[in-house]
C-alpha cells in the first residue's frame, strides 16, 4: 500500500516552511476570492499562486494547467497532489536538505520505537507534512465506528504504544482484534499514507465478539468504545507480578476488580450493589445511538437500588476448611482474584469511592469500583436549581467530612463556569438551560437520597432505611473518556437531549471531585477529542473532532473526509463523547531533561535495559509510576522462556547515566544489565505441561468408564463455572488454576441437606471423577443427582421382559 515510485516532479519544488504555508492558508483564492478549507498553493519555486479546488471553479488545477506548474498542496490537510502523475506524493521522498531535512528526521524519530526522543512533540510541530490525518471509509453504516476509531487513534499514549511497543501486540486469542487494530493505527499513521483507509479487518473482527455489530443497522459509537476496549484489554492483558506492589493490608485495589475475563468482581463483604454506578459496567441496551436506560432519579443523580451488604457467597478452601456443608455452601469467597493488567486499562482505567451511609445508625458501606468511562446525566433546569441548592446547603454534614473538596470548592468552580458560558454563549442557547460539563460532573457526585422505593438495606440494622449515597474519584485515569447521557428509550419511544453542554478545551480541573485519599497528585486536563451525533434518536450521523499532537491543530474527521477546523467549531460542538488528556508542564521538563542527558553521549562501561512499554509511558503519560521491568522479567529475575524469543521488542538499553536519572526520579525497577532466559521457569513449565497431560488423561479415563457403565453406583454434580475454568487450565488457555471446586450456585440447603437448584448450570460426573478432582483442588459442598427414575439397568430389563411378553402372546 505504500510501496510508490518517486515522482520525479519533486525537483521543481522550491524552499518553503510550515510558517509560509499556514499565512498563505488565510488567504483566498487569486482568481475568484473565494475562501477556505482547502485551497491549493502551488508548489512550483518562486510561483506564490494560490487557487480554489473543485468545490468552487478549481483555478488551481487551470492555473498548473496553463502555467505547467506540477505539484500544488492543500492548504487543510498538506497533502500534496501531483498533476502530471495524478496521484498524491510525499514530499519525504526529495533527499533530506532543507526544511525537508527536519521532517525527515523528526518524523523518523515518531516512527522508530525505543527512541527516547519519540514523542519530543515541539521539535516536531516544525513538520511540514503532518500523519494521523487521515479518513476511513464508511463501509456501511459506519460513522460510529469510524469516529469512535478516529478518536483513540488521536489518543497518544495508545496509538504511540501501538507505533513504538508492536512487538508486545500478541495473542493467541481469536479474533486477533489488537492485530487488527495495530494494522491500522499503521496505516493511519504512516507518512506515506494513503488518503483514506477501509477498516474491514477490525470491523470483522469486532462482529465476530459481539454480535450486536452486525449487519448494517446504526449502532452507538460509545457502545463500540466498550467493546473494543474490553476486547483489546482481554488479549493484551497481562497477570500483575506481586512485586510490582501489592496493595496495603486492608485496602482495596482498584485494579482487582477484574476477573480473569475482564468483568467486574461481585461486591464483598461491607460492600454494596448499585443498578447504576456511571462506570463502564453500566452498558446501553445497543442499537440505535445511547442506549441509556430509563431509571427513576432523586435530585439529579440516577436512582441507586442497594441491596444487602453481604450477600451470600461461597467460599471454597480446602478439604475439611469447613465443618458442614451448610458453611460451604454460605462461606465468603476468599479465593483471590488473579489481577491483570493492560495498555487499556493503564490508560483509561480509573475508579470510584461510593459511599452509603445509613440513616438511623450512621453505618457507612464502602465500595471502590472500576470505571473506562464516566458516563454523566444532563441536568435540566430543575435539576440545576435542586444541584446549585444542594451546594450551596453543603448537606448533609457527616459524609461530607469523608472528602476533601479542595480549598475553592464547587460553588464558585461552577458558578464562574456558568458566568463564562452566558458570555460566550450565541442567542439560540438562550431558549434552554446553560449546562457546562462542570454541571454534569457535579450532578453525578452529588448526594442521592436512598428512600421509599430506594431504601438502603443496613446490615448493621438488618432492615431497610433511609440512607444517602456519596461518590468520589479515587484514582484519576490518564485518558478520561466522558459519555453524556443524551439518549433514552423508553418503552414505546426514544428521546434524545438536544442541550447545548460547554466544555473547556483546556484545564478542565477534576480536583473539586476527589476523594480525600486520592494518590492522583495531577488533577487538569486537556481536551484531545470529542464525538458528535447529528440527528435523533432513532437515526443520524458521527463525526469526530481530533487535536493532532503533532501540530497542534483542530480536524474534523468525517468518515473518509478529514478537514481542519477553527477551535470556536469544536467549542460549538453537540458533544456525545470526549476524551481528556492529563495536563502537566513538569512531565514535558522532565523529558527534556532525559534527553538531554541522552545527548550528552558520556562514556558507560555499562548499559541497562529498560521495559520498553515503561519508556512508551515516560514518553506520553504525565504520571508514568515506577519503573516496571517487571513486564519482562519473571519473578526469579530472569527472562521467562516464552518471551526470551521476542526480548529485543521487550527493552531498550540505555546508558548508566540516563538509567540514573530516571530510577532516582521514579523509582521501580529492578536494575538490569544482563538478559539471560530463567532455567527455573523453564522446569517449572515443564512441570506445568505434565501436570496438565496428567489431569487430562485421568479425567478422560475416568469418564470413559463413567460413561461405559449400565447402572453406575453414584452420580454427583459440578458446578460447570468451574469446569470450564477447570479445562480452560488444563487446555493451556489459562495459565492460572481454578482454585477449589465452587458448587454453591448450583446447590440450595433443604432440610439439612444440600440439593440440586432447578435450572442449576452443571454437569454429572462419577464418584471417582469428583474423588479425583476433590482431592486435587477440594472444595464443595458434594451434590448428588437425585434418582427420579428407574435406574437404567432396571429399565433396561423391565423393556427386555416386555419385549419377551409381546412375543410369547403373538
Amino acid at each position: 500500500m505504500f510501496e510508490q515510485d518517486i515522482c520525479p516532479h519533486l525537483d521543481s519544488i522550491g524552499e518553503i516552511t510550515k510558517a509560509e504555508l499556514l499565512q498563505r492558508s488565510q488567504g483566498t483564492c487569486q482568481s475568484c476570492g473565494a475562501v477556505g478549507p482547502n485551497l491549493w498553493a502551488c508548489l512550483q519555486s518562486d510561483c506564490p499562486y494560490v487557487g480554489c479546488g473543485e468545490s468552487y471553479c478549481d483555478h488551481s488545477t487551470l492555473h498548473a494547467q496553463a502555467k505547467k506548474h506540477n505539484l500544488t498542496v492543500n492548504l487543510t490537510t498538506f497533502r500534496v497532489w501531483c498533476y502530471v502523475c495524478e496521484r498524491e506524493v510525499f514530499l519525504e521522498q526529495r533527499p533530506a536538505t532543507g526544511p525537508t531535512a527536519v521532517y525527515s528526521h523528526t518524523q523518523e524519530s515518531y516512527q522508530h520505537s525505543g527512541s527516547l526522543l519519540s514523542n519530543n512533540l515541539p521539535f516536531m510541530s516544525l513538520c511540514l507534512f503532518f500523519t494521523g490525518l487521515t479518513g476511513m471509509k464508511n463501509i456501511g453504516n459506519s460513522c460510529y465506528m469510524n469516529a469512535a476509531l478516529q478518536a483513540l487513534s488521536n489518543c497518544p499514549p495508545l496509538t504511540q504504544f501501538f507505533l513504538d511497543c508492536s512487538g508486545l501486540v500478541r495473542t493467541d486469542k481469536k479474533p486477533a482484534l489488537c492485530k487488527s487494530y495495530y494494522k491500522l493505527i499503521s496505516e493511519l499513521w504512516h507518512k506515506k499514507r494513503p488518503s483514506y483507509v477501509v477498516p474491514t479487518s477490525l470491523s470483522h473482527g469486532i462482529k465476530l465478539v459481539n454480535p450486536m455489530f452486525r449487519g448494517y443497522a446504526q449502532q452507538d459509537t460509545q457502545e463500540f468504545l466498550r467493546c473494543l476496549m474490553d476486547q483489546l484489554h482481554e488479549e493484551l492483558k497481562e497477570p500483575l507480578s506481586e512485586s510490582c506492589g501489592a496493595p496495603d493490608e486492608g485496602g482495596d485495589d482498584p485494579s482487582d476488580h477484574r476477573d480473569p475475563g475482564g468483568a467486574e468482581r461481585p461486591p464483598s463483604e461491607d460492600e454494596f450493589l448499585s443498578c447504576d454506578s456511571g462506570s463502564s459496567s453500566d452498558r446501553g441496551e445497543g442499537g440505535s445511538p445511547g442506549a441509556d436506560l430509563p431509571v427513576q432519579h432523586v435530585l439529579v443523580h440516577d436512582s441507586v437500588c442497594i441491596t444487602s451488604s453481604n450477600p451470600p457467597s461461597y467460599c471454597p478452601t480446602a478439604p475439611g476448611g469447613f465443618s458442614s456443608p451448610a458453611q460451604l455452601l454460605f462461606g465468603g469467597r476468599k479465593r483471590k482474584q488473579s489481577r491483570y493488567r493492560s495498555v487499556i486499562s493503564d490508560i483509561f482505567d480509573g475508579s470510584i469511592l461510593s459511599l452509603v451511609q445509613c440513616l438511623t445508625c450512621d453505618r457507612v458501606s464502602t465500595t471502590v469500583e472500576t470505571f473506562q468511562d464516566l458516563s454523566l446525566p444532563i441536568p435540566g433546569k430543575e435539576d440545576l436549581a435542586k444541584l446549585h441548592s444542594s451546594i450551596h446547603q453543603n448537606l448533609p454534614a457527616k459524609p461530607q467530612a469523608l472528602f476533601s473538596d479542595g480549598p475553592q470548592g464547587w460553588i464558585p468552580f461552577i458558578m464562574d463556569s456558568i458566568r463564562r458560558l452566558v458570555v460566550s454563549c450565541t442567542p439560540t442557547w438562550f431558549w434552554g438551560p446553560l449546562v457546562t460539563l462542570e454541571d454534569c460532573l457535579a450532578a453525578f457526585f452529588a448526594a442521592d437520597e436512598l428512600k421509599g422505593d430506594n431504601m438502603y438495606s443496613c446490615e448493621r440494622c438488618k432492615k431497610l432505611r433511609n440512607g444517602v449515597k456519596y461518590c468520589k474519584v479515587l484514582s484519576l485515569p490518564e485518558i478520561l473518556c466522558v459519555h453524556l447521557k443524551r439518549f433514552r428509550h423508553e418503552v414505546m419511544y426514544s428521546f434524545k437531549i438536544g442541550s447545548h453542554v460547554a466544555f473547556p478545551l483546556e484545564g478542565l480541573d477534576l480536583r473539586p471531585f476527589l476523594a480525600k485519599d486520592s494518590p492522583s497528585q495531577i488533577t487538569t486536563y486537556d481536551l484531545l477529542s470529542v464525538i458528535c451525533h447529528h440527528g435523533t434518536a432513532g437515526s443520524g450521523h458521527y463525526i469526530a473532532y481530533c487535536q493532532n499532537v503533532i501540530n497542534g491543530q483542530w480536524y474534523e474527521f468525517d468518515d473518509q473526509y478529514v478537514t481542519e477546523v477553527h477551535e470556536t467549531v469544536v467549542q460549538s460542538a453537540e458533544a456525545y463523547v470526549l476524551f481528556y488528556r492529563k495536563s502537566s508542564e513538569e512531565s514535558l521538563r522532565e523529558r527534556q531533561r532525559v534527553v538531554a542527558l541522552a545527548n550528552m553521549e558520556e562514556p558507560s562501561l555499562l548499559h541497562f535495559y529498560i521495559s520498553r512499554e515503561w519508556l512508551n509511558k515516560f514518553n506520553t503519560f504525565t504520571e508514568p509510576g515506577p519503573i516496571s521491568n517487571h513486564t519482562f522479567l519473571c519473578q526469579h529475575g530472569g527472562i521467562p522462556p516464552h518471551k526470551y524469543q521476542y526480548i529485543d521488542d521487550l527493552v531498550v538499553m540505555l546508558p548508566e547515566n540516563v538509567w540514573e536519572y530516571l530510577y532516582n526520579s521514579f523509582g521501580g525497577g529492578p536494575a538490569v544489565n544482563h538478559l539471560y532466559m530463567c532455567a527455573i521457569c523453564q522446569v517449572e513449565i515443564e512441570a506445568l505441561a505434565k501436570r496438565r497431560k496428567v489431569e487430562v488423561e485421568t479425567f478422560i479415563k475416568l469418564n470413559k468408564e463413567f460413561q461405559a457403565e449400565e447402572a453406575p453406583s453414584g452420580i454427583l454434580c459440578i458446578s460447570m463455572q468451574w469446569f470450564r475454568e477447570w479445562e480452560s487450565f488444563v487446555k493451556g488457555k489459562d495459565n492460572e488454576p481454578p482454585g477449589p471446586i465452587d458448587n454453591s450456585k448450583i446447590g440450595l440447603m433443604k432440610g439439612g441437606h444440600v440439593q440440586l437448584k432447578q435450572g442449576a448450570d452443571y454437569g454429572q460426573i462419577s464418584e471417582e471423577t469428583w474423588l479425583y478432582l476433590l482431592g486435587l483442588y477440594g472444595g464443595g459442598p458434594e451434590i448428588a443427582v437425585r434418582q427420579t427414575v428407574a435406574p437404567v439397568g432396571q429399565d433396561m430389563q423391565q423393556r427386555e421382559r416386555k419385549i419377551e411378553a409381546e412375543t410369547r402372546s403373538l
